[in-house]
């Protein structure tokens, strides 16, 4: 099939764009990309009971946040449309009245149905798996021993999932067909629909499935699944992104955190793994905590800002030089931008760092061991976290403490976590006004 590749990717919109979905989208968007073709989005809307114009919308939303671009679809328009199912009904009609005309399908009532002939080579060729073989005989019920004759147009005139993905294909000039794998028992089917209709056949590629740890299909018990929720559970495009694209395919050299140009340049349908790939979100925290460090403070500030502010967090007043010396304080901390955001609330204010912790723990002895420290430390005002640790190993030295002694308590004082970047740090980016004004919250100055 000589010519410009186009592929196309086709959800239901019956609800949200799952990860499965978005994964199919990816991986149909990448070789559109990688060959310079087209990304074709169409709408597979004949379920009318389920399927909703809010529904489509979300797809289509969920799919701008990955940023999969399409080239036609029924927003944009395109040569080829239009790009809905129900709105290509006559088209449907048209060759199933070639196929009753032909002799090659009946009617039961209302609806058309091809007729399945005895002895017929289906088999395929796919990107992944190679050459499956197949025989129309195949598709006689073993129990009855009656031939399973394929459902065209159901009595409600609409047609049946098998039959419209063969017309529309074909009709929309699709070069490849990108999909899942639990559809390679549904392409016997298409096959003998293509010849039955005299069509060339695109080529096939089946993606392995995407499986839970548990090693079972991926489900809402594996975690969330729509890609809105990890959009608000602070995961970014490009690492969802990223992560999807690691599901049964990767880059030259063992690379791992990745943007999209370098996918698009070396992705190739026949490098793709035959193999299950397991949903881990271990990986997934991992290659979003590498953007989240990579990511320019200009472009990370909106995104932790609303995480800030639905905490109650007023970053109004911040400059982007202290932003950029807060996030390089924070590198490497806060899987997600919503941790990030959790993780660095106290280097914005205050009011987070008194409700987590109260200072109740603190005996008078230790409240008089910091009293001491506290006031020399702020007098003396060390310079940098350098000065700061060697004044305070001193101190603890001078006065038969520990480091620690001191060093955790005033963690908590000043950032209400057990666990943060160095204390010292924390301290020469604060300020010596803002830390005394903290310290005299909990009676140590």
């Amino acid at each position: 099939m000589a010519g410009e590749v186009r592929v196309r990717f086709a959800p239901s919109p019956t609800g949200a764009l799952h990860i499965g979905g978005a994964h199919t989208a990816l991986f149909n968007w990448l070789w559109a990309r990688h060959m310079g073709g087209k990304f074709i989005l169409r709408i597979e809307d004949t379920d009318r009971v389920r399927s909703t114009a809010e529904y489509e919308q979300t797809i289509m939303d969920g799919m701008r946040w990955l940023n999969l671009d399409w080239d036609e679809g029924p927003d944009v328009g395109g040569n080829y449309g239009p790009y809905r199912q129900t709105e290509r009904l006559d088209l449907y009609n048209k060759y199933a009245q070639q196929l009753l005309d032909e002799g090659k399908a009946y009617k039961d009532g209302n609806a058309v149905i091809y007729k399945v002939p005895l002895g017929l080579d289906i088999g395929f060729d796919d990107e992944v798996y190679g050459h499956i073989d197949y025989k129309s005989d195949a598709l006689i019920d073993g129990r009855t021993g009656v031939m399973k004759d394929i459902v065209l147009i159901k009595s409600d005139g609409f047609p049946t999932y098998n039959y419209a993905v063969v017309i529309d294909d074909h009709l929309m000039n699709i070069t490849h067909v990108i999909r899942g794998e639990d559809h390679i028992s549904n392409t016997p089917k298409q096959v003998l629909l293509y010849k039955a209709l005299g069509w060339e056949m695109p080529k096939f590629a089946h993606l392995p499935m995407i499986l839970g740890k548990d090693k079972k299909k991926l489900s809402k018990r594996h975690g969330a699944t729509s890609v809105y929720e990890y959009r608000d559970m602070g995961y970014l495009p490009d690492s969802i992104f990223n992560f999807l694209a690691l599901l049964g395919w990767a880059p030259k050299g063992n690379v791992e955190i990745f943007g999209r140009d370098l996918a698009v340049k070396e992705y190739e349908l026949h490098d793709i793994n035959r193999k299950s790939s397991v949903f881990d979100f271990d990986k997934l925290n991992y290659i979003n905590q590498g953007h989240i460090t990579e990511m320019p403070v200009a472009e990370k500030f909106p995104l932790v800002r609303p995480f800030w502010e639905s905490m109650g967090v007023d970053c109004s007043k911040l400059s982007m030089d202290y932003l950029e010396k807060a996030f390089a304080l924070m590198a490497g901390r806060g899987k997600t931008i919503k941790e990030l955001a959790e993780f660095s609330d106290y280097l914005v204010t205050f009011d987070t760092v008194a409700a987590r912790y109260d200072g109740s723990d603190l005996t008078e002895d230790h409240r008089a061991l910091l009293k001491g420290f506290c006031s020399e430390f702020v007098a003396a005002k060390p310079a940098n976290p350098e000065t700061m640790l060697a004044f305070a190993r001193e101190w603890c030295e001078d006065h038969g403490a520990k480091l620690k002694d001191v060093a955790m308590p005033l963690r908590f004082m000043l950032t209400g976590y057990k666990v943060s970047p160095g204390i010292f740090e924390v301290v020469e980016l604060l300020g010596y006004d803002e830390v005394a004004r903290r310290l005299k919250h909990y009676g140590i100055l």
